[in-house]
């Protein structure tokens, strides 16, 4: 009678915490062994990317190691103003923004157009041969890529300018010509992670269902229009989510590919943010200031998250959350 009592005058919120405690008590039970699993993964992550997240405190700080976190100055949003009205910020946000544009148009659909390639591939030996081949880029270093650009492009002994002398033609700078450094890097970036970039859209070609190609096939739909009626659409919602993860990204370029390819000829355009950072942080020591760029690199990946995931869920898509 007195738990039956206790239930009536239970006010509703705090039933719905109870139940919904109760669905996670009884979902850890139930799973307990998946969750210890993952477990190693989670600690790694919580170490390693949320634990360290107390660093960001220094963007508004003058840091001193000496005085450590709370001791050092506070100056609010010294570096960020200091930073927007920097000379090299519109060169930075320009270079950082072309290479990532480039990217998004070239090297983005690489992966989903060779996945659709192999996916039309009927033999299968013959498939998992082109497969291994296009995977096997992806586990080189950058060091191992630009020590191959250089001997293939280098102005003296490349290659390439050996090919072209040959055929008549004369030698080109291209390792020194700055109008070629940003197709240089999209280039390698597509030779490199293209091939792994298949994984993900083989993986969702693989769950299509196959009586859906031969209902079209008995409709009389050739190869090309399957694609475009039946396999474009099962992958169409994982396009969707590795686009707004790379829209997160838009600031980013990966350091160790444009590091080891700039040198002075081509500085001004090969100057992007995360060379800055190395260059201004660690061989400067101005910590707190690079911080500061750093935060603002994920702050506007977050923003571009944020809106592009609500534009496609406006546009009647699943989104990434």
């Amino acid at each position: 009678m007195s738990t039956v009592r206790e239930t009536i005058l239970t006010p509703p919120s705090k039933m719905k915490s109870q139940l919904w405690r109760s669905k996670i008590w009884h979902a850890l039970r139930r799973d307990k062994y998946l969750y210890l699993l993952g477990l190693p993964g989670l600690l790694c992550l919580i170490l390693f990317k949320y634990f360290p997240m107390w660093g960001v405190l220094i963007a508004f700080q003058n840091y001193s190691p000496f005085l450590g976190f709370w001791k050092s100055e506070w100056v609010g949003f010294e570096h960020f103003q200091f930073f927007f009205s920097n000379p090299d910020f519109f060169t930075l946000l320009r270079n950082t923004i072309a290479i990532n544009l480039l990217s998004l148009v070239f090297f983005f659909p690489a992966p989903i157009i060779l996945s659709l390639m192999l996916n039309e591939v009927r033999n299968e030996r013959f498939k998992r041969t082109i497969q291994s081949i296009v995977y096997l880029p992806h586990f080189l270093s950058w060091v191992i890529i630009a020590g191959l650009t250089f001997t293939l492009f280098a102005t003296g002994e490349g290659l390439v300018n050996k090919l072209l002398i040959g055929m008549g033609f004369e030698r080109v700078e291209w390792l020194t010509t700055p109008e070629y450094f940003w197709g240089f890097l999209t280039g390698q970036s597509i030779w490199k992670e293209a091939g792994w970039g298949t994984v993900i859209f083989l993986a969702a070609m693989a769950n299509v269902d196959p009586q859906l190609y031969e209902a079209a096939r008995m409709d009389g739909a050739n190869r090309l229009q399957q694609m475009r009626a039946i396999t474009i659409p099962a992958i169409q919602n994982v396009i969707v989510i590795l686009l707004i993860l790379k829209l997160g990204h838009i600031m980013d370029v990966g350091f160790e590919q444009v590091f080891l390819l700039q040198n002075s000829v081509v500085s001004d355009v090969a100057d992007v943010f995360d060379t800055y950072i190395y260059r201004v942080g660690v061989n400067q020591s101005q910590f707190s200031y690079t911080t500061a760029v750093g935060l603002f690199k994920a702050a506007v990946g977050l923003l571009l998250v944020v809106i592009s995931n609500k534009l496609v869920k406006k546009a009647g898509g699943e989104g990434f959350y």
